[in-house]
């Protein structure tokens, strides 16, 4: 009986370090798109829906790419459109590294997959409540040509996150 009692208190002691650990209080929205078959198709938006309250203190806000091996490039376009809950939007195109000078790819990951946490805005204040909608597609393009790649390949997931600033 002594045995099970540690057993189920060493169990407790684990759920309750998992729990704290895993508990992050820094991030205020977070949510990620799959891409079937890993592969971004072009001139498709991912969309995130966040509402905002707090329109006093500046927050960091991310987009979060995983990428397997299959991704063919050393850096990733990226074109954003943020629209305010006024009807507002503020249009970017935004250039990422994706891999070093020798062509490993950067991010975090033990596995093929690396995520990789961009910097979409910081310090960013939102100048009114309500609900925002932020679009992402891809704008990359071969050397030389005009048209974007019909499908990106190697793009497993993308996402978006918003964090208090520190």
């Amino acid at each position: 009986m002594e045995i099970i009692l540690r057993r189920n208190r060493s169990f407790i002691y684990l759920l309750v370090l998992l729990f704290f650990v895993s508990c992050n209080d820094k991030i205020e929205f977070t949510k990620y798109k799959s891409l079937p078959d890993a592969s971004w198709q072009a001139n498709k938006n991912i969309s995130f829906e966040f509402t905002v309250v707090d329109t006093i203190l500046p927050k960091d806000l991310f987009i979060n790419i995983r990428n397997n091996n299959n991704y063919p490039f050393s850096n990733l376009y990226v074109i954003t459109e943020l629209n305010f809950p006024n009807g507002n939007k503020i249009v970017d195109t935004l250039q990422y590294e994706m891999a070093d000078e020798t062509g490993k790819f950067l991010g975090k990951g033990f596995t093929e997959i690396k995520e990789n946490k961009l910097f979409y805005k910081e310090q960013k204040v939102f100048p009114i409540s309500g609900k925002y909608k932020l679009n992402i597609r891809h704008a990359m393009r071969k050397n030389g040509e005009v048209e974007v790649i019909p499908f990106l390949e190697g793009v497993q997931d993308v996402g978006f996150s918003i964090e208090k600033t520190k």
